[in-house]
């Protein structure tokens, strides 16, 4: 649509270049925060005098709970601000679930009212709920992906015009742009989030800097460190040694990670030791540059990222999947885990309250079923294997049961 048809429909519908800008703003912010297109579609809805507007993220195959955003009056559904749902969609059963992609059509399109009001849909779906008029798109993604757009109307207001249906098309590629955006910095997120877990699970901590060397993002294993005051501490949310001829050099690092980013774009590292007033081993510690192709200059943004691995930090191997990797029993894997930790046998079986000569016998059947001749090769192996990459509490069952939503009995047209 040309920008001069885009404002010929805006000054039709009475629709000021502020409040377009509002709603599409709305849209494109939800790559942020997913509120935002809850808050985009309740704009709409107000717009339109609907009642309620929906878009289907994800519709299935077969039916099942389907995730949506609803903003609307319908009773039980929706909100003011929109909000998502998880909701029974029949998409297979409605009349209108081939409409050609990225074109806006209403159900006078498709049928006429006498068929429309004795369809099954209709009155399944549609008329307890008080909807009759529909705007409805689908609207492809990037991805291959199908996103179902739904403007409703109850019957006792007015057909959808010519000019409305032209507006609702102008909303049709921000959305499909929005939650593209939305999808893929999730994406990037969630991956992000789960190798960050990976690292925490093999007792290695990591903290994200900016410039000035402010503390940015740490994980649960640096929150350990740092509390532990033992070496390392945060002062006025910068890091900080203990001893002042470490600071120096961890200074020194700092400022030369910050300095080199944006030099190139590969990160580079160096490493250090840093000493603890406990006397235990030092924590060892590398500094690396976060590579950065950012144009535009800003303060805050990461610059370093800090690992630190604690020497004498006991290993957080999942005892489940210990027990699943080297066929164990419990008790087996319990031993295997203390050695791991650095016990020795004798200090192992006392900590499990069971007899030297029953803890031999486990180390010898751990033996046997490892393929291993020496505590040490034992230990070699655990450590090198994937352990510690899973959850230590639990690990998903085959067919074990998800966690669910509650279901809402509304299927939006």
């Amino acid at each position: 649509m040309s920008s001069e048809t885009q404002d010929q429909t805006l000054e039709r519908v009475g629709l000021s270049v502020v409040q377009y800008d509002r709603i599409i703003s709305s849209m494109y912010e939800a790559a942020f925060d997913p509120r935002s297109l809850g808050q985009a579609l309740n704009l709409v809805r107000q717009l339109f005098q609907a009642n309620y507007v929906a878009l289907i993220m994800r519709a299935p195959d077969e039916p099942e709970l389907a995730p949506m955003i609803v903003a609307g009056e319908v009773e039980g559904v929706g909100g003011p601000d929109g909000e998502l749902l998880f909701i029974s969609y029949h998409d297979e059963s409605a009349p209108f679930s081939n409409l050609t992609p990225n074109q806006v059509f209403t159900i006078a399109d498709l049928m006429s009212d006498s068929e429309w009001v004795r369809s099954a849909f209709y009155l399944l779906y549609c008329q307890p709920h008080n909807v009759f008029h529909s705007l409805m798109a689908n609207i492809t993604t990037p991805g291959g992906g199908l996103l179902r757009f739904r403007i409703c109307r109850p019957q006792s207001s007015p057909r959808f015009s010519e000019d409305e249906r032209k507006l609702c098309e102008l909303f049709l590629p921000h959305i499909r742009r929005a939650v593209h955006v939305y999808s893929q910095l999730d994406r990037s997120a969630s991956l992000g989030s789960m190798y960050s877990q990976a690292i925490g699970r093999l007792s290695v901590a990591t903290m994200v800097l900016d410039e000035n060397n402010m503390v940015l993002e740490l994980n649960p294993v640096a929150q350990e460190i740092l509390s532990s005051n033992d070496g390392l501490k945060l002062v006025g949310g910068r890091l900080e040694a203990t001893y002042p001829s470490d600071n120096r050099e961890l200074q020194r690092v700092l400022r030369s990670a910050a300095l080199r980013q944006g030099v190139d774009g590969e990160g580079r590292a160096e490493a250090m030791s840093i000493s603890r007033p406990s006397g235990q081993v030092s924590f060892g510690l590398v500094v690396e540059t976060i590579p950065s192709q950012e144009l535009v200059e800003g303060k805050g943004r990461p610059t370093a990222v800090v690992y630190i691995r604690d020497a004498v930090g006991k290993s957080q191997a999942s005892s489940i999947v210990t027990k699943q990797l080297f066929n164990l029993t419990p008790a087996e894997t319990a031993l295997a885990l203390e050695l791991v930790n650095g016990l020795s046998l004798e200090e192992a079986a006392e900590a499990l309250n069971i007899r030297r000569n029953t803890a031999r016998a486990h180390l010898r059947s751990i033996f046997s079923k490892t393929g291993v001749r020496r505590q040490t090769e034992l230990v070699r192996i655990m450590l090198n294997s994937v352990v510690a990459l899973t959850q230590p509490q639990a690990v998903a069952r085959a067919g074990g049961p998800v966690s669910s939503h509650p279901e809402r009995r509304l299927s939006s047209v």
